[in-house]
Order: C-alpha cells, then structure tokens, then sequence
C-alpha cells in the first residue's frame, strides 16, 4: 500500500489553525503534524496521534482543525487489534 500524503487542502487548512490564537493545543500539534507530512511519506507519531484524536472529539475544534486532525490521524500506523498466539 503507498505511503499516505498530506493534501494540498489538508495542509492549507493547517496552516490556518497553526496561525488562529484560538485553536487548541491538540489542534495545533496534529496541524503541526500533517504540514511537515504534507509532500513526502512519513508517520504520525503515536503522541501526535492520541492528541489528534483528542481534537476530533473535542467540541471546540474547529472545522480546519478536524480537516487538519483526521489527515494526521490518517497517516498514523495501525495498531494491530489481533493478539499474537503464544
């Protein structure tokens, strides 16, 4: 499967929470996260990832914000909800 890339229209939408005073911490850190993926393959690391979930529910969080999150989000690697046999 291709690495996963930010958009041009997640990563604008990044941008804006980055610049807005009144966005949350979480929003800003998964922000933060999807722009410095945004044109090459990398991963959201598992902090940036529960923070971007964070900003998902949180009722405050903007509509970019979400946009910014939920591209994070996306880009984390999949925790595998299999147990190993013995």
């Amino acid at each position: 499967m291709p690495a996963r890339k930010t958009s041009t229209r997640a990563a604008t939408a990044a941008a804006k929470v980055l610049n807005n005073p009144e966005a949350t911490k979480a929003a800003k850190s998964s922000a933060g996260s999807a722009l410095s993926q945004t044109g090459r393959a990398a991963k959201t690391g598992e902090r940036v990832a529960s923070l971007a979930g964070r900003a998902l529910s949180a009722a405050k969080t903007s509509p970019r914000g979400r946009k910014a999150a939920g591209s994070a989000l996306s880009q984390a690697p999949r925790k595998s909800t299999r147990q190993k046999a013995p």
